[in-house]
């Protein structure tokens, strides 16, 4: 698995309520990307924000982050995003009572 963890500007002026309200009108988009497991959204106390992708290999996540993502942000954001990729050999579900890892397949 890869977790990809994107980071940009809270735009100018947009309260949190207004920015949550963005992230909500663009979640169902995120539903069909192929190989995405799941997706945060956050905002951080330093006046950024940004997404937390949780996908099943990272070729399937580097077809997000091209140009036109990057786009997108900055047309919505102001300012290009910062994208991480991480490998995430191990994942610790509560939710299923599971852990994962890479000699499980995940």
């Amino acid at each position: 698995m890869i977790t990809v963890i994107t980071r940009f500007p809270q735009p100018a002026g947009k309260s949190q309520d207004e920015l949550k309200g963005m992230f909500r009108q663009s979640a169902p988009r995120f539903q069909t990307i192929s190989g995405l497991v799941r997706k945060y959204y956050y905002i951080a106390d330093d006046n950024t924000c940004g997404g937390v992708y949780l996908f099943r290999s990272r070729a399937e996540a580097e077809t997000l982050f091209d140009d036109a993502f990057a786009a997108s942000i900055m047309a919505r954001f102001g300012a290009p995003p910062r994208v991480e990729f991480l490998e995430t050999p191990v994942i610790v579900d509560n939710d299923a009572g599971t852990i994962l890892g890479s000699d499980e397949g995940a």
